[in-house]
C-alpha cells in the first residue's frame, strides 16, 4: 500500500540540497554540531534535574536526504503490520502497484517538505543494534540555512539547536517508561485505523475549509473515529509537555552558556511567525501550526507549574504515565497540580 522506494525518492527530490557550502563548511557544520550536542548535555540535566546514562541514545548529524531515510525506516517498521492488515485481499497486482506508488508518493512529498524544516529530532521509536533506544537527529543543511537568514552568530545557534534537542534526549533516556509509552500509543491509533468512503466524503468539505483557515483540524483529523481522538487528545498533552519542557530549559540553560541568545530567540520567534500565505496553508493541511500551539501552551504550562512547585514538584510528571497531562490539563495547570501534586 505504500512504496517505500517512491517516498524516498519523491522525498529527496523535493526536499533539495539545502544551502551552499563549501566542503570545509560542510565537514566543520557536522563537526561542531556533533560537539555542541556533547557540551549540552549537561548544563540540560543539571537544569532539568533529569538523571539518564550518557549517550544511551546516539546523535547522528544528517542531511536532508538522511533525514527522510531515518523517518521513513520508523514510518515502515511501524506501519507496515497496520497497512498488511488493512489491505484489500480482492485488490488485484496492478491496483496495489498503483496504490503503493500514490501513497509512497504522498508520504514522500509529506517528508520532502518537513525535511527542509526541520533542524533537529528525537526518534523515540528507533531501536539501535546495541539495544539502545532512540537517537537524535539534527539537520545540519536547515540549521545552516537558518543561521544565515536570521544573521546569528552561527556557534551560537547552533549550541542553541542542541539544547532543545538534547532536553528531548535527556526525558527519553531519564524515563525510560516514557518511550514504549508513546509507542502503545501509536500502536492504539493504528491499529484502530479505518478508513472507508463515507468518512472520504465528509472530509471533502472540511478540506475547503482547512486551505481558506476557517478550520483548525488538519487532514489527519479528517479521518479520525473516536477511538482515534481519544489517542490523539492523549498524545497531545503528552508532546505539548515534552516540546513546552524543551523551551523552557532551552530558555534557562541558554543564558549562561550562548552569549546571543535574547537575540537568537528573538529572530527565532519572528521566523515562526512569519510564512507566507502557501506556506501557511501547507502548515495548517499538515498541522505544523498545532505544533506550534505545542511549543507556546506546553512551556506556558512547564513554567505555571515551576513556579508554584519547583523543579522538583514539576518533576512529578515522569514519574509515572497516570502523571502525565491531559490535552486540557495543559491548559488549566491548576488542574494537574490539585490531581497530582496537591
Amino acid at each position: 500500500m505504500i512504496d517505500w522506494r517512491v517516498a524516498r525518492a519523491t522525498g529527496a527530490r523535493l526536499g533539495g540540497g539545502g544551502p551552499e557550502v563549501s566542503p570545509q563548511e560542510a565537514a566543520d557544520a557536522v563537526a561542531e554540531l556533533r560537539a555542541a550536542a556533547a557540551r549540552a548535555e549537561g548544563p540540560v540535566r543539571e537544569f532539568a534535574q533529569l538523571h539518564a546514562e550518557s549517550a544511551t541514545a546516539p546523535v547522528l548529524v544528517v542531511d536532508r536526504s538522511g533525514w527522510i531515510d531515518a523517518n521513513l525506516e520508523t514510518f515502515a517498521t511501524m506501519l507496515d503490520p497496520v497497512l498488511k492488515k488493512a489491505m484489500d485481499r480482492k485488490a488485484g497486482p496492478l491496483a496495489r502497484r498503483i496504490g503503493g506508488t500514490i501513497g509512497g508518493a504522498e508520504i514522500g512529498a509529506a517528508m520532502g517538505f518537513m525535511s527542509a524544516r526541520v533542524l533537529g529530532q528525537f526518534d523515540p521509536f528507533w531501536d539501535g543494534p546495541a539495544g539502545e533506544g532512540g537517537r537524535l537527529l539534527l539537520v545540519a543543511p536547515n540549521i545552516v540555512d537558518v543561521e544565515r537568514k536570521l544573521e546569528v552568530d552561527p556557534h551560537d545557534f547552533r549550541l542553541w539547536v542542541c539544547l532543545h534537542e538534547e532536553t528531548h534526549r535527556v526525558q527519553f533516556t531519564a524515563v525510560p517508561w516514557m518511550r514504549d509509552h508513546l509507542r502503545s500509543l501509536m500502536e492504539e491509533f493504528l491499529d484502530a485505523t479505518e478508513v472507508d468512503s463515507g468518512t472520504l466524503s465528509a472530509a471533502a468539505g472540511e478540506l475547503v475549509k482547512i486551505v481558506r483557515g476557517d478550520s483548525d483540524v488538519t487532514i489527519a483529523d479528517l479521518f479520525q473515529n473516536e477511538t482515534q481522538k481519544r489517542v490523539v487528545a492523549q498524545m497531545t498533552g503528552i508532546m505539548s509537555l515534552l516540546e513546552g519542557h524543551a523551551d523552557v530549559v532551552m530558555d534557562g540553560v541558554g543564558p549562561e552558556v550562548i552569549p546571543s541568545v535574547a537575540t537568537i530567540r528573538r529572530k527565532f520567534n519572528q521566523k515562526r511567525k512569519g510564512a507566507g500565505p502557501i506556506d501557511k496553508i501547507v502548515r495548517r493541511l499538515m498541522g505544523l501550526e498545532g505544533k506550534m500551539r505545542q511549543y507556546r501552551d506546553g512551556a506556558a504550562f512547564v513554567r505555571a507549574v515551576v513556579d508554584e512547585v519547583g523543579i522538583e514538584g514539576f518533576n512529578a510528571v515522569w514519574a509515572e504515565p497516570a502523571h502525565l497531562p491531559s490535552r486540557d490539563e495543559i491548559l488549566a495547570p491548576r488542574t494537574w497540580l490539585d490531581r497530582v501534586a496537591p
